[in-house]
């Protein structure tokens, strides 16, 4: 037992380097709108970290979806290239987080909230762990063009979609929470 159980870690810890790699080399040039303009990696790292040290998240898929979450959305990576290298279910929770570009904003945020209660447990959790990252980071780091109102409005979308996904890990939604009541009066 004790071995098959060190065997499958090493195999899930394998798998979560593997797609911190990748993302790293697929978001290698891309960088945050905040002020110092910082790495982009840094964001999906900090969604793997929320989710393993703050809620208690123990499982690889989960973990490397967040990691890879935006490749998809924001590189040239294809569902079939995910699919290739971390198998059909990482891929499919990446698809499941990822807005369609070609689509105009206010529809991609709307369909965001109508379709955040129909998603999968884990990808709900990548989701959750997004929106604590991104409100962390908007009080802290806000991009650097962003009005007042402009940090309030998706503040209050971000609670609109996270109202949806409550019920999968209430360590993560007080996380969430705590983020929220540092919003912008």
């Amino acid at each position: 037992m004790a071995a098959t159980a060190r065997r499958r870690s090493q195999q899930d810890l394998a798998l979560i380097l593997s797609a911190l790699a990748f993302a790293a080399h697929k978001h290698r040039n891309q960088r945050r709108k905040d002020a110092s303009v910082s790495p982009y990696i840094n964001h999906p790292i900090a969604l793997a970290n929320v989710l393993a040290n703050e809620g208690g998240v123990r499982d690889a898929r989960v973990i490397c979806a967040a990691l890879l979450h935006d490749t998809i959305e924001d590189t040239d990576t294809t569902p079939q290239e995910l699919a290739a290298h971390f198998g059909p279910a990482i891929r499919d929770i990446v698809l499941e987080v990822t807005d369609d570009k070609n689509l105009p904003k206010t529809v991609r945020k709307r369909l965001q909230i109508r379709h955040a209660s129909r998603i999968s447990r884990r990808a709900k959790l990548v989701k959750l762990a997004d929106k604590i990252c991104n409100l962390r980071d908007i009080t802290t780091s806000p991009p650097a063009k962003w009005s007042e109102m402009r940090k309030r409005k998706y503040f209050n979308w971000a609670k609109k979609v996270v109202d949806r996904l409550r019920g999968m890990n209430a360590r993560l939604e007080r996380a969430f929470d705590a983020a929220y009541a540092a919003r912008p009066k």
